[in-house]
């Protein structure tokens, strides 16, 4: 199975992709600055810069700008940046921990810290007033640290951001709790106490508070942050650790890193199998259920292939590696697992949107509060807390986490589940899909079809006509070709190769054995070569009222049999139609198959709507005809020639058993080889969905109610604070639950 991609057409592919990792982003106004600041260079197509994972996904024209450029542009607006490959998982984690410590460290001093001037507001509440909290060098001492020390990341972060002419969540922060600090040193220092108390309006604890509670925010987000990407470290988890390699014919183990392709690895009963390859000696079964999520063992011997992380069951064997390091099933899963995590869905288009123009509003919001506060209602106080109130509530991370971590949260759910999705728009289109087509061979059916009947029509021997046909049939790559070889193969074993072969798709083949001409397909194909059927269309009718598909076979222009083959249900089939039934989706089954065949089939596993007698070539436009109805269209498919349709179709869903190219095509690869698995893939995509939305309403709906709030002076900047810290933090905590979700009704 191979996941990478190709080439673009002709020529030499300039076109690249590169991931930077990106640290000291604080809210979606960051994301957003840079990703607009990257778009802007020339020769980058494309780039879209993640809050969640902290990284920036860049599509661009290598002989135009290198990778570099991008880097110095990032770190010119006051964020630190490397190629994400530089930065190992390991080091990732170390400095994701390093980051927690510090934020815990921070948060534990800015509590001790601010904890006296709570108590003192605390207390004055129920008119208890211990003096020296309430202290103006007191509370002066105990607040400094916290503003300039701790809080000297809000103002380095705002810095950098007013350099390159934006502003962010840490502007917004740096300018409230100033205001309320200075203030209060104005109060304190400049302004008499009013006649008949020594109370002072002192409002230090607000900007101590403030800053301990986005501490507290920034903290849990980051504690959270780390189990969005759970599915990931799984993944890497299930990768083998040594090899045990057969070198100079003697065996030893290598770290996995070192393999190289061509070493012959030794695999014992228990172990992990290190690497992808194909058996030289011996056989085994291996659990699989890594990759397919079946937990039956797989039989292999001897030429069958074997891919890294499944477990070697009961025997022992020997395999050449094929695939090493990336070029792995399973790194070629992880990274399309990562690439996912790291896009973007449509939906975050509107968060993207406002996080562009929301913090110079709140700012402005903010000013035309202080203005009402003093100059229309006259109180000065009032106007700077209420001004302090808009800015701090106002903060735009929870619209920066709303989409990206229920993608990260729903893609990693969706691997851990054999649900493998190529990106976030996929997962988006996914839940709006209300028509899926089924391809019959291979995804309906197991694609092992067998023959069931020979029909002899003429004076050759049933005997014979299956030795004729399966020399014929053995250069075929159609199942229902090979179907009849293998027959052949085991009556008679050995099979010479036909004198000439031609496959027309769709239709059958020409072949010369014996010097004699045969043909091998359908009553088209008799027809287009006019060769009279006879007395043949009963025997067919009946065959394929039985759900069989029957083939004529002609031997120089006369016919002489009819070969009737069948492929039986896959077991889950039934099952999987009747829940995308039941989820109001309508199915469809495409296939080459006549309209009685096809009609049998379907009716065995419950379908209505049956497209039939389509050539590989047309089943692209057969899903195009249901878009132009206005449906929204899954394709499911696992051969070659389902390809194009997977392309076309809103959604392409390639069964991970089937082949390469169709896999390449598709933006959705079912591993398990299940229809089972359709289902789940669309509840998921609903749930994940349903998700954003709600993050996103909790997300505008903070701002909506708060600003209004602070703004009329009826929210304390503490409260504010607070509310602003845990926005965030419910809105991750919200995707986490995602984890909880079970996308199999089983």
């Amino acid at each position: 199975m191979d996941f990478c991609h190709g080439l673009s057409k002709g020529g030499i592919d300039m076109d690249k992709k590169e991931t930077i990792k990106i640290s000291g982003m604080t809210c979606a106004a960051c994301a957003a600055k840079i990703e607009k600041k990257l778009n802007k260079l020339e020769g980058v197509q494309k780039a879209t810069v993640n809050l969640a994972i902290e990284k920036a996904s860049v599509e661009y024209d290598s002989s135009k700008i290198d990778v570099s450029d991008m880097i110095k542009t990032v770190e010119v607006l006051g964020y630190n940046a490397k190629r994400a490959e530089e930065v190992s998982g390991d080091s990732e984690r170390e400095q994701r921990e390093k980051e927690i410590k510090r934020l815990r460290m921070e948060l534990i001093i800015s509590a001790i810290l601010s904890f006296p001037l709570v108590m003192a507001m605390l207390l004055t509440l129920v008119n208890i007033d211990l003096a020296f909290l309430h202290n103006e060098y007191f509370q002066l001492i105990v607040t400094t640290p916290v503003q300039f020390i701790i809080g000297f990341r809000f103002y380095k972060n705002a810095f950098y951001a007013l350099k390159a002419k934006s502003a962010n969540m840490d502007v917004l922060i740096a300018m409230g709790t100033s205001a309320a600090y200075f203030f209060s040193i104005y109060n304190a220092f400049f302004v008499p106490a009013e006649p008949g108390t020594m109370m002072k309006e002192l409002y230090f604890e607000a900007g101590a508070v403030i800053i301990t509670l986005i501490l507290l925010g920034k903290y849990l987000e980051a504690v959270a942050k780390g189990k969005t990407s759970e599915a990931i470290k799984k993944l890497m988890g299930l990768q083998a650790k040594t090899a045990k390699v057969v070198r100079d014919g003697v065996e030893k183990d290598i770290p996995i890193e070192e393999v190289e392709v061509g070493d012959v690895i030794v695999v014992r009963p228990g172990e992990k199998v290190p690497v992808d390859g194909k058996i030289t000696e011996g056989n085994s079964s291996l659990d699989e259920s890594m990759l397919t999520g079946e937990s039956l063992p797989v039989e292999k011997k001897a030429g069958d292939f074997v891919v890294g992380a499944t477990i070697n069951k009961f025997g022992t064997f020997k395999f050449e590696a094929t695939k090493v390091g990336r070029d792995t099933v399973l790194s070629q899963i992880i990274k399309m697992v990562e690439d996912a995590q790291g896009s973007k869905a449509p939906i975050q288009k509107i968060a993207d949107r406002v996080s562009g123009i929301f913090v110079p509003v709140v700012i402005g919001v903010a000013v035309i509060t202080f203005i009402i506060w003093y100059l229309v209602l006259g109180d000065f106080a009032a106007g700077i807390i209420s001004g302090v109130s808009v800015l701090v509530i106002a903060c735009p991370c929870a619209l920066g986490l709303a989409t990206p971590t229920a993608i990260m949260v729903g893609t990693g759910k969706g691997a851990e589940n054999g649900i493998l999705i190529k990106g976030g728009e996929y997962l988006e289109m996914t839940y709006k899909v209300n028509a899926v087509v089924l391809d019959k061979t291979g995804t309906i059916t197991k694609g092992q079809p067998e023959v069931t009947d020979i029909i002899s029509l003429g004076k050759i021997e049933s005997s014979e006509i299956l030795k004729m046909a399966a020399i014929a049939e053995k250069s075929s790559e159609h199942p229902l070709g090979s179907a009849i070889y293998e027959k052949g193969k085991n009556e008679y074993g050995t099979i010479p190769d036909p004198e000439w072969f031609n496959a027309i798709p769709g239709k059958g083949i020409i072949a010369v054995v014996d010097q004699k001409e045969i043909y091998i397909g359908t009553r088209k194909l008799m027809t287009e070569r006019k060769i009279d059927p006879g007395t043949t269309e009963n025997a067919i009718i009946k065959l394929e009222d039985e759900g069989k598909t029957a083939m004529l076979m002609a031997v120089n222009n006369k016919i002489e049999a009819i070969i009737a083959v069948a492929d039986t249900l896959k077991e889950s089939s039934e099952e999987a139609i009747k829940e995308l039934q039941d989820m109001g989706i309508l199915v469809y089954m495409i296939t080459g198959d006549n309209q009685r065949t096809a009609k049998a089939i379907a009716k065995q596993v419950g379908i209505e709507n049956v497209l039939s007698e389509v050539l590989p070539e047309n089943k692209a436009e057969e899903v195009e005809k249901l878009k132009k109805q206005g449906k929204i269209v899954a394709m499911v498919g696992d051969g070659i020639n389902d390809a194009p349709a997977l392309a076309t179709a809103d959604i392409g869903m390639a069964i991970g058993t089937g082949t390469d190219v169709a896999i390449e095509a598709a933006d959705i690869t079912l591993m398990r080889g299940d229809l089972i698995t359709i289902p789940a893939a669309i509840r998921l995509s609903r749930k994940t969905m349903g998700k954003i939305k709600q993050n996103l309403f909790w997300a505008f709906i903070y701002n909506i109610i708060g600003i209004p709030f602070a703004a009329m002076g009826l929210l304390n900047p503490m409260i504010a604070g607070g509310a602003m810290a845990f926005s965030s933090v419910s809105v991750v905590t919200n995707s986490l639950s995602l984890k909880r979700f079970k996308p199999y009704k089983k």
